[in-house]
């Protein structure tokens, strides 16, 4: 499993798999159906508490333990290495980094982080606020350190912290994330990899600090298989801004084949029922409530008002 593969072997790149491996459902039919669809996942694929899930803002219970999260290495600048996996592209964070608090049980050390997309703007990302889609989703995905966990039961079910930041379109470019999307042409085939031309830092690539404070939480699985349900979820309310052409890149210059002849685009798991699982938000400060449309359409606006001003 490639999350895992990076997770316990950060510097290995997975071998290449069978054809009848594991795929989105984009590429079934130019695989002439030799790969397994996202209904046909094995494994912990078709378990009760998977992942994504639509997250129904309003229902969400407020959790007052849900506090601010403690990020440390999270500032350090450098050149990061970056793979095209066959799936994805994925930054390997080489244990550099921590996450505490945020109502976690444990400490956390990042492993590596990874995006999920469309070429459609409102298509691209796993997990979806009432509903509503946006163009990307990021994940860092982050291993549990041991003998930090304050959970006397050790039952697995937060083995993995995945912090995910949901991504839109805005009108300007958004200069942080220019060294990862420029390494994108170096990587075009699965197991490709390059190192990025420019240091950044994790943090560089977030929404601000004050946002971080608004979030939501449950317990899940990885979004692959095998899917395993060993994952505490925090998914971000504030999305990243990248410009429009910065997302589609990540759909021209990438393939799911060596052939190139299929784009990687759509590597989106389906919405999995959120069954008895309860969804909980953190409770900071002037809550961010729901955002109505006339906000979610006032960058789109924007845009269009800059195009046609002098």
């Amino acid at each position: 499993h490639w999350i895992l593969n990076a997770l316990s072997e950060p510097h290995v790149l997975p071998h290449s798999v069978p054809e009848s491996h594991w795929c989105y459902q984009t590429q079934v039919e130019p695989s002439n159906f030799t790969c397994l669809g996202p209904d046909k996942w094995g494994s912990s694929c078709q378990k009760d508490n998977q992942s994504p899930i639509n997250i129904a803002t309003a229902k969400a219970q407020v959790d007052p333990k849900l506090g601010d999260f403690q990020f440390s290495g999270y500032d350090t600048k450098q050149k990061w290495a970056i793979q095209n996996n066959g799936h994805s592209v994925m930054v390997l964070l080489e244990d550099k980094a921590t996450i505490s608090g945020g109502g976690l049980a444990a400490r956390y050390r990042a492993k590596q982080l990874h995006l999920h997309w469309s070429n459609v703007l409102d298509m691209g990302s796993e997990h979806s606020f009432d509903g509503e889609r946006f163009a990307m989703e990021m994940h860092i995905v982050h291993e549990k350190e041991s003998g930090t966990s304050k959970n006397k039961n050790q039952d697995h079910k937060d083995d993995i912290a995945v912090l995910a930041f949901m991504v839109e379109a805005g009108c300007k470019k958004n200069n942080n994330f220019q060294p990862l999307v420029e390494a994108l042409t170096y990587i075009p085939r699965p197991n490709m990899n390059t190192m990025m031309n420019q240091s950044f830092s994790i943090s560089d690539l977030l929404p601000k600090k004050e946002s971080l404070k608004h979030y939501f939480r449950y317990l899940g699985s990885l979004t692959t298989p095998d899917c395993d349900e060993k994952v505490v979820w925090t998914v971000f309310q504030e999305p990243i801004q990248l410009h429009e052409n910065q997302i589609l890149t990540f759909s021209e210059k990438l393939y799911y084949d060596k052939e190139q002849k299929v784009s990687m685009t759509d590597n989106i798991r389906p919405l999995q029922p959120r069954g008895q699982r309860q969804v909980f938000k953190s409770q900071a400060p002037g809550q961010l409530l729901p955002l109505p449309l006339p906000t979610l359409l006032a960058p789109v606006l924007t845009c269009l008002v800059a195009v046609f001003l002098p």
